[in-house]
């Protein structure tokens, strides 16, 4: 077995994107593994360091050659190898010259399908010295760096400036040259606290010389664990919360080596201003960690993050207090600029704002949206007249400055406009949940009347867009159209509520009505949904949501009721029994040429079990009418699991394609009643065993 030592790679740059640093560091820590393998190189845990100006890997116990190995190549078979006088072939000689010898000095083997000739060798395993640069330089060209750029006169491209590389396998330098820069063992610290050199003298003590000589953090998670520490206790001093965004905490952790909270404030007129847009720029534009207090709402403070460990933080407070008031001030003008119109003053300019070239202007699509949310409000129990009024102004706020300035605000400022405007609690709500679900996950319009314009919005988007031909294809999905279903298709099913999609689709289709080309478009909107409902029952068996999708029920909070009709109906003892006779039905009904009688004909009957399945159906059809009627499938299903003895008694002594043209056709009938009956619930002949 080969010797272990500790290894260490770290590529100094100028400032790596902070978006990107994670990842860029976990593609490298990736690929850096993958090519240790494929080249054999044993190794043990491996650490990723990542900090503004670097990224680094610390393998443990990395082997220092790769293992020795006997080689085995099989060539051809003997008998193709040599001809009738014993001479070599062609493929055998051109087998030994591809091995670097001669025929004579090959090997035979002798297998259950014959001899053949092999090409035996020791090798000896490649020191990793000789491995590592490739596997550092190809790790470094895999990297998720969509454009790479070069620096002076050099030819090296990198997403950053190259500036110096440490490459130490134990105590020894790594020979190589990479991205136009020497491997050697010095790193540089902090750019104003230790600017100088460091020289690492073995990879184990890389992060400990970082911290204590060059003031500089490189563990990512440790870095990020100590900016959140601290600006929860800062926050905490102040007397609040800190808004501790995931995403915001990795840029921060990204932009710093060596983090240091500072405290701000700014002043409480500020505070007038909806607390989204200052929140939006506090995170956006500064990177700053918003607080609030124990109530949730806004302080006027915020919590920085200094890139060094300053003697005097009060300047740097100062700093970014100014730096902030001029977005804050903007923030407050368009506020109180989009106070002086209400929301409805706007929809006279949403008819100059195209929605999309042949469906019209926002205009056109605020009216359509507030027809269709009026249908749907009294569907569900609202209030349609506030439904259509809440759909009229569901787009206003796209014509605000707040909007103008910051998009995330669409929706959030219609809301705090309509209770401006004094408009009822439950529109002003409805124009924020217009927008919901925003993405995966999020939350859902609660209101009915923002569950009623939510809904109409996404499937008045739906059916017009394919309406028009411009269905998603691949991975090209402009209109955000499977987002729009998934959204939709949430709101009805969480929501439970018993909407017959079909007829909302048609009713989007009719309100559309010459703007679009395809009049089939709902029936296609409506397979489209199938195919996004898949994902939201990703936790349920394949062919149970094919069991039920078979039988096209009409709402979404039907078809949930299936799914778990079915799921239940699969753990009893007589499941599979049934499924599989209703397959062989199914099989057989789908050869049948011609029309089934409707009617069974009970004089017609010529064996006990065919009268005893009729006798059993005529007992159980109204029972299983009935539990369907008042949506009780799993009742319904058990039911007719009762019928399983009858089922298997029938296919054991009865002969369906009987030679008796009118025994057979009464017997296609009485599997015709059988299966209707299953039909009601779901098609279970496509479930598995």
């Amino acid at each position: 077995m080969s010797e272990v030592k500790d290894l260490l790679f770290e590529l100094g740059t100028e400032e790596l994107p902070p978006v990107a640093l994670k990842k860029l560091s976990d593609a490298l820590t990736n690929e850096f593994i993958k090519g240790l393998d494929a080249a054999n190189l044993q190794h043990g845990e491996i650490t990723a360091y990542a900090a503004p100006r670097r990224l680094a890997l610390l393998v443990k116990d990395c082997a220092t050659a790769q293992p020795n190995r006997d080689v085995e190549k099989r060539g051809p078979a003997v008998q193709a190898a040599f001809d009738a006088d014993g001479n070599a072939t062609k493929a055998a000689e051109g087998f030994a010259r591809s091995c670097g010898t001669t025929v004579d000095q090959l090997d035979r083997m002798k297998t259950d399908k014959g001899e053949w000739l092999v090409f035996k060798i020791h090798e000896t395993g490649k020191a990793a010295a000789e491995l590592l640069p490739e596997i550092a330089e190809t790790s470094l060209n895999r990297l998720p760096i969509p454009k790479r750029m070069r620096w002076g006169d050099s030819s090296a491209q990198f997403v950053r400036p190259v500036h110096w590389l440490v490459f130490l396998h134990g105590d020894d330098v790594v020979p190589c040259t990479i991205l136009d820069s020497e491997a050697g063992r010095q790193t540089f610290g902090h750019r104003f606290h230790a600017p100088g050199a460091i020289e690492i003298d073995t990879p184990a003590n890389y992060a400990e010389l970082l911290e204590s000589k060059g003031k500089v953090l490189a563990h990512f998670t440790s870095r990020r664990d100590k900016i959140k520490a601290d600006v929860e206790a800062t926050a905490s001093s102040l007397g609040g919360v800190a808004d501790l965004d995931d995403a915001l905490l990795d840029e921060v952790t990204a932009l710093n080596e060596w983090p240091a909270p500072i405290a701000g404030e700014f002043e409480e007129v500020y505070l007038e201003v909806p607390h989204e847009a200052l929140v939006t720029t506090m995170k956006t534009n500064q990177k700053y960690f918003p607080v609030f207090d124990n109530d949730g709402k806004l302080m006027n403070h915020f919590i920085t993050i200094a890139n060094v460990d300053s003697k005097n933080p009060q300047v740097i407070k100062e700093g970014n207090e100014r730096v902030v008031r001029p977005r804050l001030a903007d923030a407050m003008f368009f506020w109180q600029q989009d106070g002086k119109k209400r929301l409805q003053d706007h929809q006279l300019a949403l008819e100059k704002v195209v929605f999309q070239q042949k469906l019209g202007s926002m205009a056109d699509k605020s009216y359509r949206v507030a027809e269709l949310a009026k249908t749907i409000s009294a569907l569900i129990g609202g209030d349609p007249e506030l439904a259509e009024r809440a759909g009229m102004l569901s787009r206003c706020d796209l014509m605000t400055e707040m909007v103008g300035e910051f998009a995330s605000m669409q929706g959030i400022m219609g809301r705090y406009q309509a209770k401006r405007d004094g408009e009822s609690d439950e529109l002003a709500q409805a124009m924020d949940e217009f927008y919901m679900p925003r993405y995966s996950g999020d939350q859902l319009p609660q209101t009915r009347t923002g569950i009623s314009i939510s809904l109409a919005e996404k499937l008045d988007t739906l059916v017009g867009i394919f309406g028009i031909g411009m269905k998603p294809t691949g991975d090209k999905d402009p209109f955000a159209l499977r987002r729009a279903a998934l959204g939709a298709l949430r709101i009805m099913r969480e929501h439970s509520l018993s909407l017959n999609l079909h007829d909302l689709l048609d009713s989007a289709e009719f309100l559309l009505d010459t703007k679009i080309d395809d009049k089939d478009a709902a029936n296609a909107v409506y397979e489209f949904m199938l195919e996004r409902l898949k994902g939201i029952y990703n936790d349920t068996a394949p062919d149970t949501f094919e069991a039920v999708s078979a039988v096209r029920p009409e709402s979404i909070a039907d078809f949930d009721q299936r799914i778990a009709a079915v799921s239940a109906f699969r753990e009893l003892a007589e499941a599979e029994a049934l499924a599989a006779a209703n397959k062989r039905i199914r099989n057989i009904l789908k050869k049948v040429k011609g029309d089934i009688p409707e009617n069974v004909d009970a004089s017609l009957f010529e064996e006990d079990a065919e009268k005893s399945l009729f006798a059993t159906i005529e007992n159980t059809e109204d029972k299983v009418k009935a539990a369907v009627e008042q949506g009780d499938y799993q009742g319904a299903l058990s039911t007719l699991a009762a019928l399983r003895s009858n089922v298997d008694k029938f296919f054991d002594d009865v002969m369906v394609m009987a030679d008796d043209e009118a025994v057979k056709n009464n017997r296609l009938a009485l599997l015709n009643r059988l299966s209707a009956m299953f039909l009601q619930i779901a098609d279970i002949s496509l479930l598995q065993s």
